[in-house]
């Protein structure tokens, strides 16, 4: 598949003009954002997120191991490991947590209690977690381990179980805006001179491209080429081919810029081109599975499944 890119330059503040006007054909867009690379499934991530714990650990454990030089060795490593072990299990649930309920500047006011909740849920799992793999190690090592007063264990340990929670949101963050940075950002292209602004949902406009910002250059990917759209948390994702191009806005506003002639909703967190559909298999629960024509499959549920049956002529 050929993409059209158009290489434009800023003019100051008050927007963008285009350099080229005419379409560069068989330029490929630049390298940008592959949709797994935020999840901790993706190697990248979970090299770093490993490399955080190890030197974590290995950091307290020095410190813990000089301030109780009369215990045995093994006993302020073991705290420390199964600390390290229980909090490695958590993160994925924290950011599941933060893509669900992102903690950003435009929404900070409704997330922050709810995530200060879950801080709290994420210390009592600490707890109980390391505390039950410290007394399987006491009892292998024929001793027995004593958390204390569970009232003030529990209190020292948010304390630092809260700097905890809120340093694996910050990482998170800066992962997503390393990553948006160098691998590019995709935002709704304006007229000549309007600016470049976000999805609109009051301004339901049809853009016939998309302004890809990367780095310091900018590009434009056509409406066309768009393969699919998938819910990000506050982003979604353009995804054209094995690229994905996230754009802050909502699913609702995106699919009111689409053409409905060329792209249906079949999910709540899923838009796909209605070219891209090789065919629907209904499923016994009253949904579908949608069958796209490069091997990949999508949800498709209920509320969406006549709508797309009537688009397509299939029986769905």
């Amino acid at each position: 598949m050929t993409n059209d890119a158009i290489p434009v330059t800023n003019r100051g503040a008050a927007g963008t003009t285009i350099r080229n006007a005419a379409i560069i054909r068989g330029m490929t867009t630049p390298p940008t954002l592959h949709r797994d690379r935020l999840r901790w499934s993706d190697p990248l991530t979970l090299a770093v997120w490993v490399a955080i714990l190890v030197v974590n650990t290995v950091l307290n454990g020095l410190v813990a191991r000089s301030d109780h030089s009369g215990l045995s060795a093994w006993e302020p490593w073991t705290w420390e490991i199964t600390s390290a072990l229980i909090i490695a299990l958590l993160i994925p649930l924290v950011l599941w947590f933060n893509r669900r309920l992102p903690l950003t500047l435009e929404t900070w006011r409704r997330a922050l209690p709810l995530h200060l909740l879950a801080s709290v849920a994420f210390c009592v799992l600490h707890v109980v977690g390391m505390v039950v793999l410290r007394m399987l190690v006491y009892r292998r090592m024929h001793g027995q381990y004593d958390f204390g007063d569970w009232r003030l264990g529990f209190a020292y340990e948010y304390m630092k179980d809260i700097r905890s929670y809120f340093f694996i949101l910050v990482v998170a963050w800066a992962s997503r805006f390393l990553l948006l940075r160098s691998g590019g950002e995709a935002r709704v292209l304006a007229p000549p001179d309007a600016g470049v602004p976000q999805v609109d949902e009051a301004q339901p406009a049809r853009p016939e491209r998309f302004l890809v910002r990367k780095l310091d250059r900018e590009f434009l990917i056509a409406t066309r080429d768009i393969e699919r759209i998938e819910a990000n948390g506050n982003y979604v994702n353009l995804v054209v081919g094995d690229r994905v191009y996230p754009m802050r806005g909502t699913m609702a506003g995106i699919e009111a810029q689409l053409d409905p002639a060329e792209f249906v909703r079949v999910h709540r967190s899923h838009i796909v081109g209605a070219n891209r559909i090789a065919s629907i298999e209904p499923l016994e629960t009253g949904d579908a599975r949608v069958h796209l024509k490069d091997g990949g499959q999508l949800p498709c549920s209920r509320s969406y499944r006549a709508n797309l049956r009537q688009r397509l002529g299939q029986e769905a």
